[in-house]
């Protein structure tokens, strides 16, 4: 969403575009100044929502507090929330990713703690996976409930495009470099990338940092140590994406281009690419725009190893999961608790399979034939399942006041503005905490 989903995060907004957001999505936490006494959930606007809409439907049958969907486009999603939930328009539940995401609200004191909501009933957190459920635990404080799926960044590609130019998806760095030379020479861009958006160019340094140092490096750095940045891993890391870029792996306008808008997954999909590094959350976007493409040509495959690199190749990075996250100042506690419920349902865990999505609940695994595909399904549960070390995406293991600096530095040296010293320096300039 970085649903990162990514999820852009664009300029704050405020006055009348704040207003008009509000008017569009129907925004309004505080529900009962609103007169509607309702539950508002807000949720990041995408492919995904059909799910969330289906369970809001499934709950409103038998709730006499009913809950109302709210949505805000992905693209500005992050951005917004950080005015809304301030706002007399918060509303009760909202999703994130968990980790640093959440963290400042935390400390301002907006959220409800979770605890006793569990102590009522264990399996708000027995029934999922204990290293994705802590992600949202604060100073020992459950503060989120997982929903939809887990989100690893995947190396998709057009299965069509790579035949014809005799492409496989790469296992190595050097297969991906002659696959790059390989997929130029037959007359499209190798890799598209969404830079418009600048998280999408975020996967690139995570896992090839990952790849080169481990994740021991960005944990480091995540930690306060500023000279992990200065390190000779770090700028091999920093070499080896100047020279993806610089062999024209990306194109020439990949800044001009977004996820967000369907202009990177709609390359990929129409044979103008034949790769995209992009989380999990790409198939949902493929099978809902391009249909036909998702279920004939679509591949994916694990990013692939750095020969000498001290970073398994079965090594994630993405987001754990995303997370409902509730306000203190809910009116419907009670009610809230009830409709968190059904994100450990088997209803739940189908509807998500069903547009390639991968719950991180207890009974996922005998669901997995439900899948909308049950080979990429079951691919990425092997995936999470396996990984050595699955590590948080930068932009949400940071605090948010850190994301615009991080953005313009990964973007400024992708592109050439920022060479390899001025990158280090922002990035040892992010705040930790």
């Amino acid at each position: 969403m970085k649903q990162r989903a990514r999820f852009s995060r664009t300029a704050v907004v405020g006055g009348a575009a704040l207003a008009l957001v509000l008017s569009l999505t129907g925004c309004g936490g505080d529900s009962d100044a609103a007169g509607d006494g309702a539950i508002h959930v807000l949720v990041y606007g995408d492919a995904a929502n059909k799910v969330e809409k289906e369970l809001v439907a499934t709950f409103n049958e038998t709730s006499e507090v009913k809950v109302v969907l709210d949505t805000i486009p992905g693209a500005d999603y992050q951005a917004k929330l950080q005015t809304i939930i301030r706002s007399k328009q918060a509303p009760d539940v909202f999703f994130n990713w968990g980790g640093g995401s959440i963290k400042p609200f935390v400390d301002a004191g907006l959220l409800l703690p979770l605890d006793p909501f569990i102590a009522d009933d264990p399996g708000l957190k027995a029934n999922f996976l204990p290293s994705v459920f802590n992600s949202a635990v604060v100073d020992g404080v459950s503060y989120g409930i997982p929903m939809r799926g887990t989100q690893p960044v995947l190396l998709f590609n057009n299965g069509k495009v790579l035949d014809k130019a005799g492409v496989e998806p790469p296992e190595t760095w050097d297969d991906l470099l002659a696959a790059v030379k390989a997929l130029k020479a037959d007359g499209v861009t190798p890799i598209a990338l969404g830079g418009g958006d600048r998280w999408p160019t975020l996967m690139w340094f995570e896992y090839l940092y990952d790849r080169i140092a481990g994740p021991e490096l960005f944990q480091k750095a995540l930690d306060g140590d500023k000279d992990a940045w200065a390190s000779p891993d770090s700028r091999k890391a920093l070499s080896m994406i100047r020279e993806l870029v610089d062999a024209g792996a990306f194109g020439t306008n990949y800044d001009s281009v977004k996820f967000t808008d369907q202009g990177s997954p709609t390359l990929l999909a129409t044979g103008r690419a034949g790769f995209e590094l992009m989380g999990s959350w790409a198939y949902s976007t493929q099978q809902d725009a391009h249909p036909e493409f998702a279920k004939n040509d679509l591949g994916y495959s694990a990013f692939p190893s750095v020969e000498g690199g001290k970073g398994d190749r079965a090594n994630l990075v993405g987001n754990t999961n995303n997370f409902y996250s509730v306000v203190k100042k809910t009116k419907h506690p009670q009610a809230v608790a009830e409709f968190l419920k059904l994100m450990y349902s088997d209803r739940f865990v189908k509807a998500q399979l069903s547009i390639g999505n991968l719950p991180t609940t207890t009974n996922t695994e005998g669901l997995l034939d439900t899948a909308a595909s049950p080979g990429f399904a079951k691919f990425q549960y092997d995936m999470v399942k396996e990984a050595p070390a699955f590590q948080l995406s930068w932009d949400q293991a940071y605090p948010q006041s850190a994301a615009t600096a991080m953005y313009q530095a990964l973007q400024q040296f992708f592109n050439g503005s920022m060479d390899e010293d001025a990158f280090i320096e922002a990035m040892q300039a992010l705040p930790t905490s």
